[in-house]
């Protein structure tokens, strides 16, 4: 038993241990919507690995640089022929003396000439030593070559381009938070207004049991009140799942952890959503990243062409080398002294290259160049006319949105006196419990008008700022 005992010990102290660490795991973080979107900038996936997108492409531009940068080598070798490689020479023997006398008309004994031997022999004679030993080092300058020289003109406009690109990103990000806070922030103001609903509802049931018991009024107004209670119970269930479901969204959109803690600190009202709305006619394409990525597609793709055409030029570069080679060969030491021998040559000059004909293959690579470079221009022409479209669909919809805000706002407020005045009828004896209900009813409803007429309003106005390109 006692065994037993000191197993649940450890045990308890085991789970409180898990329990303590998960706690300690879990980070909690209260945020206004600025704070969101900062914290989703440093945290979403596809930003850090645009950066370091952007991080590869200086490192490219370095190396296009390190091309231009005169490049040094050395080399050394060492070899031992173990049978030497040979050349033939004729033999000076007998037939060449003979065939002398003959010439010099040279006579034996008898006055006869002498008869040469048909004898012909050749010597084995080799110029390459047993061992040899080469070691050098080269240096060549590019001093001129197209495709290298527009590389080093491209570095800024590709390091804008890695830019542009996290700065799209960014935008998109800074939507999505948003749009991801500002539901649930509403959600939850409307699960606090719910809550009151059913307090409210408790009250009069309270109320109704009361007055039931003294005989003032039928059972049958308590069951019309408690099924009212019970509507709007399975209501806040599905708002608090809402709610929840709506923080998971919030904490992907940022780069959290699933077992992070939101706390979300922004206050929200209609004055705030129709702050700094008004156009002063100052838009600037510029203002949107496609426009800025596309402007900076095509100077790259305007180089593009430049690179090409530069192709038609020479390409010249400047060279040094120099080499020391060594031979052994000890049957020498006999007759020098030594063994090893040691020779040194230097090369310097300038490598010239001249395309002279490539079958029209430059020409028409320029051809497609040209042609990729006239659907970027028809491309950033018609993304032009989209943001004139969005731009103005925007303002649209904001206007439209804010005008149904404010009426449901005051439809909110007319609500609110209808359901106060007819609660007060219905304590003071002259109305009936049924209008009590269906005045809070319409009032749940114009509480769910308004909250919906208010979420999108903030969403009308995320989208108008985003047409504008001054989402922040």
């Amino acid at each position: 038993m006692k065994k037993k005992t000191t197993r649940n010990k450890w045990l308890v102290f085991a789970l409180l241990l898990l329990g303590f660490t998960t706690t300690q795991a879990q980070t909690e973080y209260r945020l206004t919507v600025k704070d969101a979107v900062d914290l989703a900038l440093k945290n979403v996936a596809d930003l850090k690995n645009l950066r370091i997108d952007s991080a590869k492409q200086e490192a490219q531009n370095k190396e296009i640089v390190g091309s231009a940068l005169p490049q040094v080598s050395g080399s050394a070798q060492v070899a031992h022929y173990l049978t030497l490689p040979k050349v033939l020479f004729p033999s000076a023997g007998r037939t060449d003396i003979y065939t002398v006398l003959n010439q010099e008309g040279v006579k034996d004994g008898s006055g006869n000439t002498i008869a040469a031997k048909q004898e012909f022999s050749v010597q084995e004679f080799s110029f390459v030593q047993p061992w040899n030993v080469t070691a050098g080092v080269s240096l060549n300058q590019l001093l001129f070559q197209p495709d290298v020289f527009v590389g080093l003109i491209a570095r800024k406009t590709s390091i804008a381009y890695a830019t542009e690109n996290i700065k799209i990103q960014e935008d998109k990000t800074r939507e999505q938070v948003q749009k991801a806070y500002y539901q649930v922030l509403i959600a939850e103001q409307q699960l606090e207004v719910l809550q009151v609903s059913l307090q409210r509802f408790q009250k009069l049931l309270s109320d109704q049991e009361q007055l039931f018991k003294n005989g003032f009024i039928e059972k049958l107004d308590i069951d019309k009140t408690t099924v009212s209670f019970n509507n709007t119970k399975s209501t806040e269930t599905q708002l608090k799942n809402m709610i929840e479901l709506g923080y998971a969204a919030l904490k992907f959109s940022m780069g959290l952890s699933q077992g992070d803690k939101i706390v979300l600190t922004e206050k929200l009202s209609t004055q705030t959503v129709k702050e700094n709305i008004l156009d002063d006619g100052s838009f600037n394409y510029n203002n949107r990243g496609e426009v800025r990525l596309l402007n900076t597609v095509q100077k790259l793709q305007e180089l593009d062409v430049k690179r090409h055409r530069l192709g038609y030029l020479p390409t010249l570069a400047f060279f040094y080398q120099f080499q020391q080679q060594g031979m052994l060969n000890k049957n020498f030491s006999a007759f020098t002294g030594q063994n090893w021998f040691w020779f040194n040559s230097n090369l310097v000059g300038l490598n010239l290259s001249v395309p002279i004909f490539d079958g029209m293959q430059r020409k028409y690579k320029i051809q497609q160049a040209k042609y990729t470079l006239d659907k970027t221009t028809n491309t950033l022409d018609n993304v032009k006319k989209a943001i004139d479209l969005e731009k103005t669909s925007a303002q649209i919809n904001l206007r439209n949105a804010i005008l149904n805000m404010d009426a449901q706002q005051k439809n909110l407020e007319l609500a609110e006196r209808v359901y106060n005045t007819t609660k007060k009828k219905y304590e003071q004896g002259v109305g009936s419990s049924f209008e009590v209900l269906q005045a809070d009813t319409e009032l749940q409803r114009a509480q769910g008008n308004y909250f919906d007429a208010l979420y999108n309003a903030v969403v009308a106005r995320i989208n108008y700022f985003k047409a504008i390109g001054q989402l922040n």
